[in-house]
């Protein structure tokens, strides 16, 4: 499909925007994201609806939908955004395929999903190592045993296996024998997402 450079922008935009958020941008939210006016984005929109490049529901806000295989291969899902780091995690198995491998498919979400680079060795029983990255479904809840993206209300994010407790407690377990687990009140503590992929490069 012949799109013009900044037709693919949008595209590309409106995927990044939902993996992130697990639905589409509004049309101010794409103007806002590629730093144009919401004018000129209905103009591209349009555009790449008569291409079939785009759908839309007119009648609803968050309707964008890329058509399948409208990027090109060397735009195709091999990215997730990476939002920052986060203390201790990592993966067991590198992806390794001789075949291409489709992120976008592999650790898709409605939710959303991105991805955060693993520092420290607290989840190293669990086989997360330093410099590891983790694929994170966004969440605000999770089950016993799950490894979550847990933001304290002293502002420190760490990735830790949740565990409810009695009291209204939660438990923040690591992975590491050397280390003790932190347990707050649930007031104190809300999921951010839970791990559902593991990234490794042996570079």
């Amino acid at each position: 499909m012949n799109l013009t450079p900044r037709q693919l922008d949008v595209i590309v935009a409106i995927r990044n925007f939902r993996h992130l958020n697990g639905y589409s941008p509004t049309m101010q939210e794409l103007a806002d994201q590629l730093g144009t006016s919401k004018v000129t984005i209905f103009e591209h929109v349009g555009a790449l609806e008569k291409k079939r490049a785009l759908r839309r529901d007119k009648h609803k806000a968050r309707s964008l939908e890329i058509v399948a295989d409208v990027l090109p291969d060397e735009e195709r899902p091999t990215k997730l955004p990476l939002l920052g780091n986060i203390a201790a995690g990592s993966p067991i198995l590198a992806i390794e395929n001789r075949e291409e491998v489709d992120l976008e498919t592999l650790f898709h979400s409605k939710n959303g999903v991105y991805v955060l680079r693993v520092r420290g060795d607290s989840m190293i029983e669990d086989h997360l190592c330093d410099g590891d990255y983790v694929v994170i479904e966004r969440r605000e809840s999770a089950r016993n045993g799950e490894q979550v993206v847990a933001l304290l209300d002293s502002g420190e994010a760490t990735l830790k296996r949740f565990y409810k407790e009695s009291g209204n407690r939660v438990r923040l377990q690591p992975a590491n024998s050397t280390m003790e687990p932190r347990v707050v009140h649930a007031d104190q503590v809300k999921v951010q997402g839970v791990v559902i992929g593991v990234l490794r490069s042996y570079n």
